[in-house]
């Protein structure tokens, strides 16, 4: 073992020592150093005899406190011995010791320990100017306050720092300098990690960056690798004290101590100053740690180091400001290396306000550079960390700091703005400090708005000095300011977008206080050293803070911009500033609150407020009056009370003004004082000779200044004829000489109007002023120690206000109130920027700030100013104006593209601007690759032979070839404005080379932009949500539109991305799809109908394809989506006039539906309009080519229309029953019906009515006129009876038909359904169908066929009546009644209900005049009759028997109206009596001369009338005859009354008529004139007589009740009848006038009345027959009777022998036996 490994000792202390002690003893110089050897020798043998004893609590470890007293003693010797050969060895031993952590315990001061005499040796040897012992000092010193075991405390740790400093600033070399600044900080980060901590033992203690160190200043000291070596110099040091393997010196032996009381480093001159406050800047929350007291200590004396100004007599003391800016320097590495401590420690939180704050008030005065950018930088940790605690601090350093460099556009420092300029980036990183600055001054009332500065000034800067402007930039530096504003611009726009994804993606869960993560998104944090600089929201939410929600927020800044506006407009005008403050409710109406408001708020003009004040107005007086008394002048002196009532306020100019304010200032100074004058007057007089000396002293236009003898002689005999005394106005007068009275200091110095407007109402004026006054930096504040007292004031003041809370906010409507705050200075600085310039980045930075912009905007839905963004960049493009195109405008394309990915989902209506670019990209492509346009596509033949000409010239390229032939090219070329549908289409003039040339060669730059990208829009359309795909396609749908329409150029780029669009977007749920194609089919539909044909062809055909690939999709039941999707089909089949788009709709759904059957479901309904729209079609081969499809789909593909929705068979029905109405094809018309049938079959088969149908429930026979939309409307909705009703309906309707044809078929085949599939309908079913379909056919018909007759005065003048085309001939009559009894034979069980309403057609047609339906009607009502005899009741016989009677008697008042028209009628009189008429009628005729054509026509018609009326008489009598016959038997009494009625009705109007003597000769010359035939009048009687007699003998014989109702007393009474009626036309007229004269001979009948006779004879014979049948007891009854009548007919003259022949028999056989009994 070799000497040196023995030296010292065993003890680890000997070990330390003992090498070098031993190298002090060699380096030594005997003589010189003997008592340093002996020592040293003294103590290694000690060391030798010493061992390490653990229980030794001393200042060396192991080791006895004696001891190491006396080991140590000879490193004392060494350093006093100055002697640099000694003196490194001691100072390698001492760091061996501190390093290892050998000492160990406490060094105070006052202790005088070993340990301090060590550390204080260590610091004096410094002194001795040798370059190695310097760096050897510092290593020790930072080596003792790294170790953990040794706690370096009060005046000890100042000396420390203070021996750092002064080799900082006296250093041998830079390097030496360098490392004792390193040396510095390194102990700050050290102390002040221990601080926040509470704690010696800080494991992985962060080392401080030398070149970090050097940004701002000392850059000049690095000599070469001076930082690598002070780097190595620290890292070796802190690194040789880690891993200390002992016990560290444990917190209780640091237990907390009373405040050990300030210990400077440097004697200092401002303690007055630093230490205002002190008293509560400590122990609030108990007394701190020695550690924390040590800290608190050593950071005041860093901040009063920092505030340090030069003396008067050596201003430029270069090593004071050195020594101000490392101090500086040391404050940021403390605060950027501070935690929560310093916000949660009162004391620490004090000291930054009392010290640190007011060093930066300070030295804010000084115009070094280094110094303000520390400055900036400190701020900004203060801002990043302490901005909820320091509100108002914030509130006052930001515009004194920031915004001053900021706001000043012409004549900055160039070197003080960028740091602005890079400071103000570094904030708008962080998003979450955007935010905060913008809620909690921009939104506060009592606080500047920052923000809106901010963005305004960057504006300013961004575009620069104003043209014509006096600047001191240069070019270079203003583009790089410009350049670097927008940057910052950006960097916002950014953050609040960050901000806003963060807060909208997390939602409501995201509540502040309970947040510990980053609340910046990616790459938003400031970063500082290793972990970046965590937000003081984030780390420290509680003090001093509140979450406030947008709409708080949104009053307050309401609120704060109507006080600014009324400030403003105080500042213009005082009363209406007044005015609107007192409406707004800003301030009270009360004199009292409007004087509190002029004396407390900020930003008011006081020359305004002076000027309202002196106003004469009641009111401003009384405001005056309260504004005065507010003051308390008590005990003042009164130059001292003038001067303190006119800091508020400017006097006025006016003499009157000044004269009312100075009176009731005298009138309150001598109320609050009243032994001061005699009087008020005094004070008056007095207080405007103070005024008007002020203005005299002070005002550099006078130049003969007044005495203070003039000043005295002026004021003589004030004071109620009495002088004042002259000490008292000498001394007033003095004290106004020496000190001008003027307003606040804050407010004093004069401003240029631009400084006001921006800093008035932050109270600031002053304090810029101070800063930008012409003073010497060095020169100590002075006078203006006033000031910054004020500024601490304010700072205390404000603590009360609302800008002592700071709001945290996290709901991202806010954003919305920023945005109106900033994007307008945002659009101007990216749009002039990109503009006016072509630098890439700057391009770029503007590019990503509309970006972001639109993203904010978007998202925000403020859709204003995100239009106004899109549409910058749209414009930008210079897509309008190809020829004028750069680069930066194909990257503006690029930034359109990314907007529309990347933000699509938010655009809304600003997709139209984003699409009409892409449209207008890819016509210039079109055009650069030479390919035709797409006008080719709409033009005709002319276009294509100018395509064949440009392609033989050889055309393939435009960037090949520059000859342009084609006027739309011509127009692109050219350009227009933005707005402009097509490119160029109003510029008038040719193309010029140079254009052409600059268009090509821009076409060459659009190659950047790729199909693919411009495909890719399109494409994401799949990932838009689904409002945002709603308005992508609207959006596409105009700009298409505004193609298709374009007059030179359409094209259908836009058309065919929509449909590619709907093609990707198919998937889509449904909901959003059916909103989607609301939108496209409106638009289809309305180009569709375009008057260019053949856009309307290539819409249809673009329709068509998407239509296909639509039915490729299944579709569930009960949905309507295929049906909404055909639409457009539909509404342009309805609304085109267009044949060859009619044409191809019908191809094109022809193809789709036959092609597509199996996937077609609701689309069936749509398929079936259009088809139901062509069959209507006035043009034959649409109606034909519509009908072939309907053909196959019913024949072949029937099952398919109702397989999901059974409705669309109702939809069938209606399109085949338009084809049945077809006008052009009859065999059309027919298959239609056919297939109708068709469809029944099909519907019966399908078992489509259920067994429940009760569609017609209700509805009884009395609504059988009803038309079928009742019956509709009754069936429920879900009831299959629904399907039958429109095909029944259908089928009525075409019975009146105007083609026999088609009315007969239709007929056939309604009643064979009904027939048919009768069965399948429940009765009330069944009876619905009569009532609203049957009966309504027949209503139809009778409707038509009959003319009923209104009045008289109708008649006279009518026309007879012209049959109409559409009445049923008789064929279709006789179908239609046929079918209709054979259909109620069938289902009589069912429909018996129905009878009467049956009957009662029948009865219609035998009523009817025209003959074939009458005999219709009657072998209809007979047929039924005897197909139920069996099966009728009575009141069924009854019923129909009614209805014959009513038939019958029905007619009678309209057919007598007729008749009595003749009465008024004159028939002109032959030349022969009316006696020769009667013997000779044949000669009685009348000549058609005679009479008019009017008369003769209604005489003509009532002749009609009256044939048919008998004619149709005579049939119901036929009827009643042979329903009568039919049951005879099973007559009962009531119905046999009904039928004597009828008879007896029917024979007294025949025996009326023929009454009508009169009427008859009438009718007789009418026939007789026109050659026509009498009326069958005896006819009619007889035979109404002799179907009477019949029936009533027919009663006799077979009726059971005919003796009951005493048949044969009735049988005689109208047998006597019959005989009168007979002999009344045997007996001879007289005329009237005559004399009646006895006849005594019977004249012979005339020819006429032998007719009459003769044609009565029959009846005559068939009633003398029946009497003479009566059995002998009747005969005899009833023979009285007729006795008399007998007689006269044995003396009457007979046309027949037959009639005397029978009256023989009569009185032979039966009045013979009578006699003789």
């Amino acid at each position: 073992m070799s000497a040196s490994q023995t030296l010292g000792g065993p003890s680890r202390c000997g070990r330390a020592l003992g090498p070098y002690l031993d190298k002090i003893i060699k380096n030594a110089a005997w003589r010189k150093h003997s008592h340093l050897v002996s020592s040293c020798k003294s103590a290694l043998d000690k060391l030798d005899s010493l061992s390490d004893d653990p229980s030794h609590v001393s200042s060396l470890f192991g080791l006895s406190q004696t001891d190491a007293e006396f080991v140590i003693q000879p490193l004392f010797l060494a350093l006093e011995s100055a002697y640099p050969k000694v003196g490194e060895p001691a100072l390698e031993c001492a760091f061996k010791l501190f390093s290892v952590g050998l000492v160990r315990g406490e060094v105070e001061v006052e202790s005088r320990s070993v340990v301090f005499k060590l550390i204080d040796s260590v610091c004096k040897v410094c002194g001795i100017g040798e370059e190695s012992i310097e760096l050897a000092v510092l290593r020790v010193l930072l080596s003792a306050v790294r170790s953990p075991c040794l706690l370096i405390r009060g005046d000890c740790l100042l000396l420390v720092v203070r021996t750092c400093y002064n080799v900082y600033l006296g250093g041998l070399t830079g390097t030496n300098q360098i490392c004792a600044k390193s040396v510095l900080a390194q102990i700050m980060v050290i102390v002040f990690a221990r601080v926040e901590e509470d704690s010696l033992d800080i494991p992985n203690m962060k080392t401080i960056s030398v070149s970090e160190l050097l940004e701002i200043a000392d850059k000049n000291l690095n000599e070469g690798s001076s930082i690598h070596l002070c780097q190595n110099f620290i890292n070796e040091v802190m690194g040789a004290s880690e891993g200390v393997p002992d016990v560290k010196l444990s917190r209780k032996n640091v237990a907390r101590d009373s405040p050990n009381g300030d210990s400077e480093v440097l004697k200092t001159d401002e303690k007055s100053e630093v230490d205002e406050g002190q008293g509560n800047g400590g122990g609030e929350s108990g007394p701190d740690s020695k550690i924390r007291e040590d800290g608190f200590v050593l950071f005041k004396n860093i901040c009063k180091l920092s505030m340090k100004y030069s003396s008067q007599e050596n201003p430029d003391d270069q090593i004071l400001l050195r020594g101000k800016i490392l101090s500086l320097e040391l404050l940021k590495v403390i605060m950027d290396n501070a935690g929560p401590m310093w916000r949660s420690n009162e004391r620490f939180l004090s000291a930054i306000k009392q010290f640190l704050c007011l060093s930066l008030l300070k030295n804010s005065a000084l115009s070094v550079m280094s110094i303000f950018q520390l400055q900036c930088c400190i701020f900004t940790i203060l801002l990043s960390k302490y901005r909820s605690v320091l509100k108002a601090e914030i509130g006052i350093f930001f515009p004194m700091l920031i915004l001053r460099v900021l706001e000043n556009v012409l004549q900055p420092s160039f070197l003080q703005k960028m740091t602005v300029l890079n400071l103000l980036e570094k904030i708008a990183h962080d998003s979450q400090l955007v935010i905060d600055i913008f809620v909690n001054y921009d939104c506060d009332v009592d606080s500047p708005n920052i923000f809106e500065r901010i963005v305004n000034g960057l504006l300013k800067t961004a575009l620069g000095p104003t043209p014509g402007s006096t600047t001191t930039l240069s070019p270079a530096q203003d583009i790089t300011f410009r350049y670097e504003s927008v940057k910052c611009l950006v960097s916002i726009i950014k953050s609040m977008g960050s901000w806003m994804d963060h807060q909208l993606k997390i939602g409501d869960s995201y509540l502040p206080k309970s947040s510990e993560s980053d609340t910046s998104t990616e790459n938003t944090s400031i970063p500082s050293g290793e972990d970046g600089i965590v937000s003081d929201y984030e780390l420290h939410p509680e003090v001093n803070s509140e979450v406030s929600d947008a709409a708080t927020l949104e009053q307050r800044r309401s609120y704060k911009i109507e006080l600014q506006k009324g400030v403003s407009l105080f500042n213009k005008k005082p009363s209406k500033g007044i005015e609107f403050l007192i409406n707004t409710n800003k301030i009270g109406g009360s004199p009292e609150e409007v004087a509190s408001f002029l004396k407390r708020a900020t930003g008011l003009s006081e020359t305004m407020i002076g000027d309202y004040l002196g106003e004469r107005e009641e009111f401003s007086l009384r405001v005056m009056h309260a504004y005065v008394d507010s003051f308390n002048f008590k005990g003042m002196d009164f130059g001292e009370a003038i001067r303190f009532f006119l800091r508020g306020f400017r006097l006025p100019g006016e003499a009157q003004k000044i004269d009312r304010i100075m009176e009731k200032f005298a009138e309150r100074y001598c109320k609050c004082n009243p032994n001061s004058f005699t009087s008020a007057d005094t004070a008056y007089v007095l207080a405007y000779s103070v005024i008007m000396l002020n203005t005299d002293a002070h005002n550099s236009m006078v130049k003969d200044k007044m005495t203070k003898a003039d000043f005295i002689r002026n004021n003589r005999g004030i004071d109620d004829g009495k002088d004042l005394p002259e000490e008292y106005l000498g001394a007033l007068y003095d004290q106004i000489v020496k000190n001008e009275i003027k307003m606040n200091a804050i407010s004093s110095a004069p401003q240029s109007r631009q400084v006001n407007s921006l800093n008035r109402l932050l109270g600031l004026d002053g304090i810029l002023n101070l800063i930008t006054g012409k003073q010497v930096e060095e020169k100590p504040l002075g006078a203006n120690g006033l000031l910054i007292k004020h500024i601490q004031e304010q700072f205390k003041a404000k603590s009360g206000k609302s800008e002592s809370i700071y709001h945290a906010v996290t709901d991202a409507a806010i954003l919305r109130f920023m945005v109106e705050v900033c994007w307008g200075p945002m659009l101007a600085a990216f749009s002039v920027t990109l503009d006016q310039s072509d630098d890439k980045l700057a391009t770029s930075q503007c590019l990503q700030g509309f970006r972001h912009a639109v993203h904010v905007t978007a998202v925000m839905g403020m859709q204003t100013q995100r239009d106004a963004f899109v549409t910058s960049v749209a414009k930008f493009t210079y897509l309008h104006c190809a020829a004028d195109m750069k680069q930066k405008n194909v990257d503006a394309v690029k930034a359109i593209i990314s907007i529309a990915i990347e933000d699509g989902n938010h655009l809304q209506e600003a997709w139209e601007h984003i699409l009409t670019c892409l449209s207008r990209i890819e016509h210039l492509q079109l055009l650069g690759e030479g390919a035709p346009t797409d006008a080719s596509i709409f033009s005709g033949s002319n276009v294509e032979i100018d395509e064949r000409t440009q392609k033989s010239m050889g055309f393939p390229s435009l960037k090949k070839k520059g000859s342009l032939q084609n006027p739309s090219m011509m127009a692109v070329v050219r350009g227009g404005s933005y707005d402009s549908t097509t490119v160029g289409v109003n510029s008038p003039g040719l193309v010029t080379s140079e254009q052409i040339y600059h268009f090509i060669s821009n076409l060459n730059l659009l190659d950047q932009i790729g199909n693919f990208e411009l495909n890719h829009v399109f494409a994401h359309s799949q990932r838009l949500n689904s409002e945002a795909i709603v308005a992508f396609v609207k959006a596409l749908c105009k700009v298409s539109i505004s193609e298709l329409q374009s007059p030179t150029d359409p094209r259908v780029f836009s058309l065919t991305k929509l449909v590619e669009i709907a093609h990707y977007n198919m998937n889509r749920i449904r909901l959003v799809w059916s909103r989607m194609w609301n939108v496209l089919s409106d638009f289809f539909v309305s180009v569709g109908l375009s008057e260019n044909l053949s856009v309307a062809i290539f819409v249809m055909d673009s329709l068509r394809q998407l239509a296909m690939k639509f039915l490729e999709r299944e579709e569930l039941a009960n949905y309507n989506f295929q049906n909404e999707f055909l639409r457009p089909f539909v509404i342009i089949m309805q609304k085109s006039s267009s044949t060859e788009i009619k044409e191809l709709i019908v191809r094109c759904i022809s193809q789709m539906v036959l092609s597509r059957v199996s996937n077609v479901k609701s689309g069936w309904k749509s398929v079936f309009m259009i088809f139901t729209t062509a069959a209507a079609d006035e043009r034959k081969n649409i109606v034909l080519l519509a009908f072939e499809t309907m053909e196959k789909i019913v024949r072949e593909y029937f099952p398919h229309i109702t397989e999901t929705e059974a409705t669309t068979f109702t939809d069938c029905v209606k399109c085949l029953l338009t084809f049945t109405n077809s006008k052009f094809n009859s065999d059309v018309s027919l298959n239609a019906i056919a297939f109708l049938r068709f469809c029944a079959l099909k519907l019966a088969d399908g078992g489509l009515v259920s067994d429940e149908m009760s569609g017609f429930d209700g509805l009884s026979s009395s609504e059988a006129n009803e038309d079928a939309s009742k019956l509709q409307s009754s069936t429920e909705k879900d009831d299959h009876a629904s399907f039958w009703v429109p095909l029944l309906t259908g089928l009525a309707k075409l019975t009146s038909d105007p083609r026999s044809t088609i009315r007969k078929s239709s007929l056939e085949v309604l009643f064979n359904i009904l027939k048919d599939h009768g069965h399948l309908f429940p009765r009330p079913f069944f009876i619905g169908v009569f009532s609203s379909v049957i009966y309504p056919i027949f209503n139809v018909a009778s409707d038509k066929g009959d003319i009923l007759v209104k009045d008289d005065q109708d008649l006279r003048a009518s026309q007879p009546p012209q049959p109409e085309a559409h009445t049923w001939d008789s064929e279709t009559a006789a179908v239609a009644s046929q079918c209709l009894v054979d259909l109620f034979i069938c289902f009589f069980d069912v429909v018996r209900s129905q009878l009467p309403c049956v009957v009662s057609i029948l009865t219609e047609f035998i009523r009817s005049p025209i003959q074939g339906h009458a005999s219709t009607g009657v072998a209809s009502l007979l047929h039924m009759a005897r197909e139920l005899r069996s099966q009728l009741s009575e009141d069924e016989w009854r019923e129909i028997f009614k209805a014959l009677k009513e038939a019958a008697a029905i007619t009678l008042p309209s057919f007598m109206k007729v008749l009595r028209i003749m009465d008024e009628i004159e028939i002109p009189d032959g030349s022969q009596s009316d006696a020769d008429i009667e013997i000779n009628s044949e000669h009685g005729s009348i000549n058609e001369d005679d009479m008019d054509d009017d008369k003769l026509q209604t005489a003509a018609y009532v002749v009609s009338k009256m044939k048919s009326h008998i004619t149709v008489q005579l049939l119901i009598l036929q009827v009643v005859r042979d329903l009568s016959q039919i049951c005879i038997q099973s007559l009962s009494a009531s119905n046999i009354e009904i039928i004597l009625d009828i008879l007896s009705s029917v024979a007294s109007h025949a025996h009326e008529l023929n009454s009508e003597t009169i009427l008859l000769k009438k009718l007789q010359k009418v026939c007789s004139a026109l050659e026509l035939s009498d009326p069958p009048m005896v006819h009619f009687e007889n035979e109404s007589y002799q179907n009477y007699l019949n029936f009533l003998q027919g009663l006799l014989r077979d009726n059971p009740f005919a003796s009951e109702m005493n048949t044969e007393s009735h049988l005689v009474e109208v047998c006597t009848k019959i005989l009168r009626i007979y002999l009344n036309c045997t007996v001879s007229q007289q005329k009237p006038g005559k004399e009646t004269r006895a006849i005594h001979w019977i004249l012979p009948l005339g020819s006429a009345k032998k007719e009459e006779v003769a044609a009565r004879t029959s009846l005559l014979v068939l009633a003398l027959r029946m009497l003479s049948d009566l059995e002998r007891d009747s005969f005899r009854k009833y023979v009285s009777n007729f006795f008399p009548l007998l007689v006269d007919l044995v003396r009457s003259e007979h046309g027949s022998r037959e009639v005397p022949h029978l009256l023989g028999n009569m009185f032979k056989s039966c009045i013979g036996p009578v006699i003789m009994h």
